[in-house]
């Protein structure tokens, strides 16, 4: 085959949607994928194919990079709230013509038995949890907890997959877990921890959505902090097979203009 044809797809990922995108290419030899993790978790799950870990040195950096890779489309699967690496990768892919395609997983949404407090920032959360909670379970990962290090009068269940950054609050309980999770398992968690006040981000998915279950069957309020506007991309699915459709259709007209 031309190896001409074969579109290079830088994806930028660490999500599990981005891990079911590279397994679904893999055997595709029209889709040459690399993945980068940014490497701030100890121990990633690794997605199939070829991978690369750490940054890229901004959007400068990610700009050359894709420059001298000879990069065809980027497609940005990165979590909700890395807002970071989604803003260089749209100035990267404008700076150098380069297709941006981005998958966003669906947002929760509350239903009616839902206690929702919706925030739009980590610090208004912290706002909120002094002001309501005594006991609250913090789950928005391990580099925002510092967000709450002033608040003095409320005890932190803190659970994030590696050590959180930072400063702590004086009351606190670090629980090191990966999801997925079981609502049988987050409803004694939060039982036994007589948790009053959950905090976490609207990260959508699968993986973690049991402690929104558990928390509407326990009556247990949700500080639901809201998501960054997001970045903008060429082409935005919430599916991976929604993507994969695309990236092999764009294979398919590279393939014929080739001809």
């Amino acid at each position: 085959m031309d190896s001409r044809q074969t579109v290079k797809i830088l994806l930028l990922g660490g999500t599990s949607e981005a891990r079911s995108l590279a397994a679904d290419v893999a055997d595709d030899p029209l889709l040459d994928v690399v993945s980068s993790l940014a490497g701030r978790v100890h121990d990633p799950q690794l997605p199939a194919g070829a991978t690369r870990v750490g940054g890229f040195g901004g959007a400068t950096g990610l700009t050359q990079w894709l420059e001298r890779e000879c990069v065809d489309v980027v497609v940005d699967a990165t979590h909700p709230f890395a807002t970071s690496i989604s803003s260089n990768a749209h100035q990267a892919s404008r700076a150098t013509g380069t297709p941006l395609v981005r998958l966003v997983r669906p947002a929760w949404t509350p239903s009616t038995e839902d206690r929702w407090v919706r925030v739009r920032s980590v610090s208004q959360a912290a706002e909120t949890v002094e002001r309501l909670s005594r006991r609250s379970f913090l789950t928005i990962g391990r580099q925002n907890v510092g967000a709450f290090a002033w608040i003095e009068r409320t005890w932190f269940l803190v659970r994030s997959i590696d050590p959180p950054t930072g400063a702590l609050p004086p009351h606190h309980e670090v629980l090191l877990a990966r999801g997925p999770f079981a609502e049988a398992d987050e409803i004694e968690l939060m039982k036994a921890h007589r948790i009053d006040t959950m905090v976490t981000k609207n990260s959508g998915g699968a993986m973690t959505d049991a402690k929104l279950a558990a928390a509407r069957r326990l009556g247990v309020p949700v500080v639901m902090i809201d998501r960054p506007r997001e970045a903008g991309a060429d082409f935005c699915a919430g599916t991976v097979g929604a993507v994969v459709d695309w990236l092999r259709a764009h294979a398919h007209v590279r393939g014929n203009d080739a001809r």
